[in-house]
């Protein structure tokens, strides 16, 4: 059987290698021809999926890349996985979801199943997708559809697709049946819900529920710090009761693709429904702001001012090990250093390039400050905290420097 898998990227990429692992002929359709040509080599972007595992496939012939839409024509199982992104104005941007049914409804020449595994607010499968598929489908076509939100957490060594629980619903019994039958092959744990709206918001309520926890307690390091009591300390005593709560810890903010972004999409979907989402709203808000309260902080333990003085931020990725700079609080913090004049080096050794600059090494030079904004294992954690004076960790992780 042949799955097309459409956008190839952290979501999309994973999904197209564990189809192949189950015996499915696997397109990796993107429109991004560098990605497509260096996945034909076997050369992976994914940290999730290495460049052997990538090989095994392609050499299978049970995976190939392709930007060509001919060849989705046979298809019989479509997935589509793509960025839902924010626009400037913080709105949810489904121009990519619309973008990859418009490809779909021109390419297919044959009746089959199209799941959604990209986040987006409900109604997203049955009033965007669905329509513009069958508006741009031939005569005689009649597509099933269905949704199957991804839960894909970049890095995470105990928890991938095959072991976590998957939801998924389709607009008809037969979508959901064709859609359990897929995911049965490489997936452990399959949950139907009554509908794709059920499916859509349980996906947003996920992360809603991280991103409101954490702005609590990234609230709470700023209250507890106004009081001289350890926020840290703070947390793991009340982190000893057995039952009703769930440790949180305070950091710069929040990263990746769905976190900082989720909550909108689930607030937008309200305001249309005439209700204010007041918890999200004021979450986003409260995370938003993390980076301004440290520079604030920084800025306060210095002098009153970080004009002209050379800072280190380290860490721009916005998760531990990994390469991922997806919305990272680390941009907003550097914005809000040069805001107050201060000269801004970064240092990842897991990030090549970003922003139009390039990682700096840790040596023997002395910075004004240095910031802590994400902690990766291979980082040499000497001589960070030789690099300063005054290093402020915003993880929590690092001994002998100043927390949150």
């Amino acid at each position: 059987m042949k799955v097309a898998v459409i956008g190839q990227g952290y979501v999309g990429l994973p999904i197209a290698i564990h189809a192949a692992t189950a015996g499915y002929e696997v397109i990796g359709f993107d429109l991004n021809l560098e990605i497509v040509n260096n996945l034909n080599s076997g050369k992976s972007h994914i940290s999730d999926i290495s460049d052997s595992e990538l090989k095994k496939y392609l050499e299978s012939k049970k995976y190939r890349a392709s930007s060509d839409p001919k060849d989705l024509e046979d298809v019989e199982i479509s997935v589509i996985a793509v960025p839902t992104p924010l626009s400037e104005d913080r709105k949810p941007d489904l121009a990519f979801v619309e973008s990859a049914s418009q490809i779909l409804g021109k390419s297919l020449k044959k009746s089959g199943l199209i799941i959604n595994e990209s986040t987006s607010y409900p109604g997203t499968l049955r009033n965007v997708i669905a329509p513009i598929i069958k508006s741009l489908s031939g005569d005689g076509i009649s597509h099933e559809f269905a949704i199957s939100p991804e839960r894909v957490d970049p890095g995470n060594e105990n928890w991938s697709i095959k072991n976590t629980a998957r939801l998924f619903a389709g607009l008809t019994p037969t979508a959901s049946e064709k859609t359990r039958a897929f995911y049965d092959k490489f997936c452990d744990n399959l949950i139907e819900v009554s509908s794709p709206e059920v499916a859509e918001t349980a996906k947003l309520f996920e992360n809603t529920f991280r991103q409101v926890n954490i702005a609590l307690v990234n609230e709470l390091a700023l209250i507890t710090r106004d009081l001289g009591i350890s926020v840290h300390e703070t947390i793991e005593a009340a982190a000893s009761k057995p039952y009703g709560f769930m440790k949180f810890t305070p950091g710069l903010g929040v990263g990746g693709h769905c976190i900082p972004v989720d909550p909108t999409y689930l607030s937008y979907v309200a305001e249309l429904a005439g209700r204010n989402a007041n918890f999200i709203n004021l979450a986003n808000k409260v995370n938003l702001e993390m980076p301004a309260e440290i520079v604030k902080r920084i800025k306060n333990e210095n002098g009153g001012s970080l004009k002209g003085k050379e800072v280190l931020v380290c860490g721009a990725a916005y998760k531990p090990d990994i390469s991922d700079v997806r919305e990272t609080p680390s941009e907003i913090l550097i914005e809000e250093l040069m805001k107050e004049g201060a000269i801004v080096s970064w240092h990842d050794p897991l990030v090549a390039s970003w922003r139009g600059s390039k990682s700096v090494e840790i040596n023997t030079k002395k910075y004004a400050v240095t910031i802590v904004a994400m902690l990766h294992s291979v980082m040499d954690k000497k001589l960070i905290l030789k690099s300063s004076d005054y290093v402020l960790d915003c993880t929590g992780k690092l001994e002998g420097a100043k927390k949150l």
